[in-house]
């Protein structure tokens, strides 16, 4: 069978198939079934119980949803608290932010500066991983090819489906220490193989933090400014943890209770974070900019601006799902922190 035909029979069956597999939305509000993680008044559906992250954005009042500023918790403690005393101090925040979410209370000097000694020991690669794991099949999607290599590194750990805690987070330590070096290498092969540029590959340095790492392995010349690995740090922290209730985080949760291994777990919320309407959202905000350039003659025009944004809308313009990305969320209703 040719291309051509073989795409003409898929075309058919997708057709087929979406006629054949319709459900009446009426009947999720009938039954009271979830589509996704959102009721249909906004609040959020209640699949679990954490207390790691929290997040609040609106308070009830009689059965009404009043929206609120929004609020960032780790472990109890407010995010802009644990920002603040990063800036007051000048000091680095991934490291102490991952310590405090992992462990339930903020580390001591020394147990901070054991905690990144630690993640400094697991940095780098299993021999030969980078050749025989990134370079020899890369892809045009970091996020997938993160997936990828997690479930790569699978057989180089030892008894990786063991569900004791202490093995457990030793694998979910090494992979917080290794996934700069990941997503660098990824990068770069991406850039040599699909964006026809020079490959430059560079080792983990052990006297870098984790910001610091992931910015020297991605430049050529491992170069950056330490208001880059600065800024680079503040969106790890407040990346770290949105809740228990989103997508990836639910994922996590769903593929852990069949008693499924900590690489096949992370691969699988990496999937989920990938999508637009999740993590994803960033590249889709990135490239609708871009889309945005293209087609307005003046920035400075907001009614040509709106009318744009208008066509999104109507599904008339961009990747035509009529969604604006960037600007929603689904939690917070008046503010992100």
């Amino acid at each position: 069978m040719d291309e051509q035909k073989r795409n003409t029979l898929i075309k058919q069956l997708a057709a087929d198939t979406a006629a054949k597999s319709r459900i009446d939305p009426a009947l999720y509000e009938r039954y009271n079934v979830k589509r996704g993680l959102r009721n249909n008044d906004g609040t959020g559906v209640l699949v679990g119980l954490t207390e790691i992250g929290e997040v609040y954005s609106y308070i009830m009042d009689d059965g009404d949803r009043i929206p609120i500023e929004g609020r960032l918790f780790y472990r109890g403690v407010e995010i802009s608290d644990l920002v603040s005393g990063f800036f007051d101090e000048r000091r680095f925040g991934f490291e102490e932010t991952a310590y405090l979410l992992l462990f339930g209370e903020l580390p001591t000097r020394e147990q901070l500066q054991l905690f990144s000694e630690l993640l400094a020991s697991y940095r780098e690669l299993p021999d030969n991983f980078t050749e025989d794991m990134i370079l020899k099949a890369p892809s045009p999607d970091i996020m997938n090819k993160l997936a990828r290599t997690v479930l790569a590194l699978y057989p180089y750990a030892q008894d990786p489906d063991n569900l004791v805690i202490e093995t457990v987070l030793r694998q979910c330590i090494q992979l917080i220490a290794r996934f700069p070096t990941l997503v660098a290498h990824a990068y770069m092969a991406k850039r040599h193989y699909v964006d026809k540029q020079s490959l430059f590959l560079h080792t983990p340095n052990p006297n870098h933090n984790t910001a610091q790492n992931l910015l020297a392995l991605i430049r050529p010349d491992g170069l950056f400014t330490e208001l880059e690995a600065r800024i680079l740090d503040l969106a790890l922290v407040l990346h770290a943890d949105h809740g228990g209730g989103n997508n990836s985080t639910f994922v996590t949760h769903a593929v852990t209770s069949t008693g499924s291994d900590t690489y096949s777990v992370m691969a699988a919320a990496i999937g989920s974070l990938k999508g637009p309407q999740h993590g994803g959202a960033s590249n889709k905000a990135f490239a609708m900019m871009q889309d945005l350039a293209d087609n307005v003659r003046n920035w400075r025009n907001e009614l040509e601006i709106a009318d744009y944004l208008k066509r999104i809308l109507n599904k008339e313009a961009f990747d035509r799902s009529g969604l604006i990305y960037g600007i929603g969320h689904a939690v917070y209703t008046l503010s992100d922190p």
